[in-house]
């Protein structure tokens, strides 16, 4: 039986992710050897999402992969985030991995961007959900029963009510018609907490909302018990 191909997975804890990870899983073309994730390194948060760096490795516990974190500072400048992240790639580089793939979606700038700093170490990219049509991933992602909440939103295009909310149908239905439905253009970041990716759903609860530079956060707590979300 021939080996599958290692492969590395840049994973931001949130929606797009998932589906992209999920999707890659049913392939069955390539062997994930490990999630790679950064982390602002001052707050012990998911960079962007802003979502607690215990939540993060609880999903790649419950995924059952192992995580790489890149720890990276606060208001993090291109030199620092490329050369960390450069150190990271070569650790794998070294093990054998020459392809890492991403949860995008139909930025074009940001593939390319991608794709000039994998070349430059000798890895090249995959993206899994491509110009995938982002109502139909939506429909995707309801189907194989995937849950996600949003954890930080973009004020200048969305209402901070929505912070907090589960991406059920109803959050959907309130995005106004200008939003992406994967929020791919920046309006909001989520984190998957159920799914068919995961051994068993990550309890979480809503903490506080706070609001930073025009983004609203809202804080998710880890939980011990058996229920995925509580308000």
């Amino acid at each position: 039986m021939t080996a599958l191909e290692p492969i590395l997975f840049c994973w931001s804890g949130g929606k797009d992710s998932a589906m992209a990870l999920h999707t890659l899983l049913q392939q069955k073309t390539f062997q994930v050897a490990a999630l790679l994730t950064t982390v602002t390194e001052t707050y012990d948060r998911i960079a962007m999402h802003g979502v607690r760096r215990e939540l993060l490795q609880r999903q790649a516990e419950s995924i059952g992969l192992p995580l790489h974190e890149v720890l990276i500072p606060p208001q993090c400048v291109n030199p620092i985030y490329e050369a960390r992240m450069e150190e990271a790639l070569r650790i794998h580089l070294a093990q054998g991995v020459r392809t890492v793939a991403f949860g995008d979606i139909f930025l074009e700038d940001l593939r390319a961007y991608r794709e000039k700093n994998l070349a430059r170490v000798g890895m090249t990219a995959l993206f899994p959900i491509w110009k995938r049509d982002t109502r139909e991933l939506i429909r995707h992602f309801h189907e194989q029963r995937f849950r996600a909440i949003a954890a930080c939103i973009d004020t200048k295009i969305l209402d901070p009510s929505f912070a907090g909310r589960e991406l059920d149908e109803s959050f959907f239905r309130d995005l106004p018609p200008q939003v992406d439905p994967c929020g791919e253009n920046g309006e909001f970041h989520t984190f998957v907490f159920d799914g068919p990716i995961f051994q068993s759903p990550i309890p979480i609860r809503t903490g506080e909302v706070v609001n930073r530079d025009g983004f609203v956060f809202c804080d998710l707590l880890p939980q011990p018990c058996s229920s995925p979300l509580q308000g």
